[in-house]
């Protein structure tokens, strides 16, 4: 059973940092997608960062240059280092997999191609 487990999260202020990781278990695809997505209040879920399994990344527009988003050697740990966080990066954020599948549509960053999806950790940024 695929489960995906998410921690790191928590509150800081505005310019502060935070590590966000995934613990991955279950699955044994040399192939995938895997990625972050957030949701604030009120809001949709959209896409922050994307890795597929060849390394290549893609990150949402609004995150380019402070968010990056890594897997330790054994690709069983998916991170997100949050640098230079803003009050509007607040929210909900999970981890998301899709299983034995790359391609391009990978950096899309929409929700609906991914099968698997952790419970959620919080990040709260003050101003």
């Amino acid at each position: 059973q695929v489960q995906l487990v998410e921690s790191g999260g928590g509150s800081v202020q505005a310019g502060g940092s935070l590590r966000l990781s995934c613990a991955a278990s279950g699955y044994r695809y040399s192939t995938y997608c895997m990625g972050w997505f957030r949701q604030a209040p009120g809001k949709a879920r959209e896409g922050v960062a994307v890795i597929d399994s060849d390394g290549f990344t893609s990150y949402a527009d609004s995150v380019q240059g402070r968010l990056t988003i890594s897997q330790d050697n054994a690709k069983t740990t998916l991170y997100l280092q949050m640098n230079s966080l803003k009050p509007e990066d607040t929210g909900m954020y999970y981890c998301a997999a899709k299983l034995g599948y790359s391609g391009s549509w990978c950096y899309d960053l929409a929700s609906a191609n991914f099968d698997y999806w952790g419970q959620g950790t919080q990040v709260t940024v003050s101003s």
